[in-house]
């Protein structure tokens, strides 16, 4: 016997971010964990790192650490400063911010941010 789990508002949401003139659905909410990345590819062949903190809030941000070249911010991890949350990177621990995308431990450097929506 099967049975079905009734779909709740909340596990139909996807997530989209800002592209171009429009949005591009990258994924299901239902497919992040809150308090951990994921990375996705997009069709330009950029890579992303989202993120679901535990208040339910999405961000996005590139995945490649400006330090090293590596593709792994999805792998860091979160945390928050002064009320600002951040993903620190797995490798040399650097502090980006998720909604600036300014590095909390060098002022010269930075990631790229998208623009979210989860709706």
């Amino acid at each position: 016997m099967t049975t079905q789990t009734p779909a709740t508002a909340q596990d139909t949401r996807t997530v989209r971010l800002a592209a171009g003139d429009g949005w591009l659905t990258v994924c299901d909410r239902s497919q992040l964990t809150p308090g951990r990345g994921v990375a996705a590819l997009l069709p330009d062949g950029r890579q992303v790192a989202l993120f679901l903190d535990r208040a339910g809030r999405t961000y996005a941000i590139d995945n490649r650490d400006p330090f090293t070249g590596a593709y792994v911010l999805s792998r860091g991890l979160l945390g928050s400063e002064g009320g600002q949350p951040f993903v620190a990177s797995p490798l040399l621990k650097q502090r980006f911010d998720l909604v600036t995308g300014a590095c909390l431990d060098d002022d010269e450097v930075r990631v790229p941010v998208f623009e979210v929506r989860a709706d």
